[in-house]
């Protein structure tokens, strides 16, 4: 089994580069949030037990991301039509993008060999980028576990400096 290995960029360096597709219909790059904290975090799927916990997590702590300076995008190889329902059964009001071809996944970390039910196997890896506001790498959070990680992100900011 032919496997791709995706690189984990290095905190102080450039972010990578993006554009992609998101739920609102129109396509999304890193630069289009220049100035504010981005919180860029990949995801497996819309609508099973983890994703949503994250997802709900992260939209729980909006307020307090905004006053922070900070914004959330949450990228998975999902359909823009998935998202959408995903985003409205969820009341999710940060941009879901769609990076069906795992690109972007790879750039950032987020795809790999992991373990499941004790088997190995291939797939998105649950991670999470924390991006400064001049565009620089702060932080990756790898093999995120849910329960806990929006707190762990907030602590990040605030310790990283702010806006």
């Amino acid at each position: 089994m032919k496997t791709e290995k995706s690189s984990t960029p290095k905190v102080g360096s450039a972010a990578p580069r993006f554009s992609l597709p998101s739920d609102a219909g129109t396509d999304v790059s890193l630069g289009d949030y220049k100035g504010k904290w981005v919180v860029l975090y990949f995801y497996p799927k819309d609508h099973t037990p983890g994703c949503t916990r994250e997802a709900i997590g992260f939209e729980g702590a909006a307020a307090a991301l905004k006053k922070k300076g900070a914004v959330v995008l949450g990228v998975s190889r999902d359909s823009i039509a998935t998202h959408c329902s995903f985003k409205e059964k969820q009341g999710l009001r940060f941009p879901l993008l769609s990076d069906p071809t795992l690109e972007v996944h790879k750039l950032y970390g987020a795809f790999g060999d992991k373990m499941m039910y004790g088997k190995k196997v291939t797939g998105v890896l649950r991670t999470t980028a924390l991006i400064r506001p001049d565009g620089t790498l702060a932080k990756i959070f790898s093999s995120v576990k849910v329960d806990g990680h929006v707190d762990s992100v907030l602590k990040a900011i605030d310790e990283l400096g702010k806006v």
